[in-house]
């Protein structure tokens, strides 16, 4: 019996030949395929749906490319709504009369307690007379202490024991939350506005084109902290300070805080977008915000130089009332007064504050594509 030998086979020139040609149909036919089903799938697309094969439309694969809000891909558009806003609504009557009733275009976030009850009220009057939304932050737990006020049913509370207005303002004030709201005043409780007037802070703040501001501080009545925020008589609005004395100074080249493009944190007022900015610099767990002030101009739309300033013209007091860390008169169920932890939150705060800038400075390091707009250029020359 004779057996199969492919070399043989192979040296015979007449069954090369054959081979070769079958080889270079095939590949024609095969190229051909490729070319077929690529202008087919530029043309239509082509998706499987349990074993059966369907054409995209182009219609489908531009609806594909829309950009989409992770989560939902599976709705139709048309009902998808991104934003929300802290207007309350009624429990019955017709939708369309409800609708009629504008949305406030600002916002009052103000963190409170009730030993600070008749200061909080004086300030809420007059934000709500100005068509403010208005939110409380209970850092004591004492809400149903403020229903005999009148307006106490119109503004939102929000409860949480021995937590910062920052702690609140990350969980509670997304920048998609407030995003209908032109400005946000994110402020403190102890604090006198007998010559502060919203709806003429906000026309000037608009006016100087300030994203992030503060009323200057009434220096014979505040408790003031930095040079900074003190009030200028026959002033309107100032974005520096000039200063020769001390450690610091700050003259007419100063380009950076706390000389210029700084507010405190105690009644800061945020632009939308400045807020939108501000949200993320705002750590999870470092509440009590210290050193944030600093870097609160990268947040400024622009030259901290001129879009960050303090009003003069509306003016507060600041009392400087310790709050947290400071029990309620009552005294606790042992029958021993309450003990009074100031001392032991100021060094939290610190300690924040050097958590916070190492923070800052390792993410400047570690992001490689983040320019800095505030630092000088490195001129070559000096290489």
């Amino acid at each position: 019996m004779k057996t199969f030998n492919c070399v043989s086979l192979l040296s015979d020139p007449k069954i090369k030949s054959s081979l070769f040609s079958i080889f270079v149909t095939a590949l024609l036919i095969f190229g051909a395929y490729l070319v077929g089903s690529a202008i087919l799938e530029k043309d239509f697309g082509q998706i499987s749906l349990g074993g059966k094969l369907y054409r995209e439309t182009p219609h489908a694969i531009e609806c594909k490319k829309q950009c989409r809000p992770i989560g939902n891909e599976a709705l139709p558009k048309g009902i998808v709504v991104e934003t929300s806003n802290l207007e309350m609504r009624p429990l019955w009557g017709p939708i369309a009369e409800n609708n009629i009733s504008k949305t406030s275009a600002n916002l009052l976030a103000i963190a409170v307690g009730i030993e600070q009850k008749e200061l909080a009220n004086e300030i809420i009057e007059k934000f709500l007379a100005n068509g403010f939304i208005v939110m409380l932050f209970h850092y004591d737990g004492a809400v149903d202490d403020w229903r005999d006020l009148g307006w106490s049913s119109r503004v939102i509370h929000v409860s949480a024991m021995n937590q910062t207005k920052w702690w609140f303002a990350k969980r509670f004030l997304h920048p998609d939350i407030v995003a209908e709201y032109d400005y946000i005043f994110l402020w403190d409780e102890d604090l006198g506005v007998k010559d502060f007037d919203p709806g003429r802070y906000l026309s000037i703040v608009k006016d100087e084109g300030l994203e992030i501001s503060q009323p200057a501080l009434d220096v014979g009545k505040s408790k003031v902290h930095h040079e900074i925020t003190a009030r200028r008589r026959n002033s309107r609005v100032h974005r520096r300070i000039y200063k020769f004395k001390g450690r610091s100074r700050c003259d007419g080249d100063s380009t950076s805080p706390p000389c210029i493009g700084w507010v405190e944190m105690m009644a800061p007022v945020f632009s939308r977008a400045a807020w939108q900015c501000a949200w993320y610099m705002i750590q999870n767990d470092l509440i009590h915000a210290w050193g944030l002030d600093i870097k609160l101009g990268y947040c400024a739309q622009g030259d901290r130089v001129k879009h960050v300033g303090v009003v003069d013209s509306e003016y507060v007091v600041h009392l400087g009332l310790p709050t947290l860390g400071v029990s309620a008169g009552n005294k606790e169920p042992s029958g021993l007064p309450p003990v009074n932890n100031r001392t032991e939150v100021r060094s939290q705060s610190y300690k924040e504050m050097q958590i916070f800038r190492k923070r800052w400075n390792d993410a400047v390091r570690k992001d490689k594509c983040w320019v800095d707009p505030y630092q000088p250029p490195i001129d070559p020359k000096s290489h």
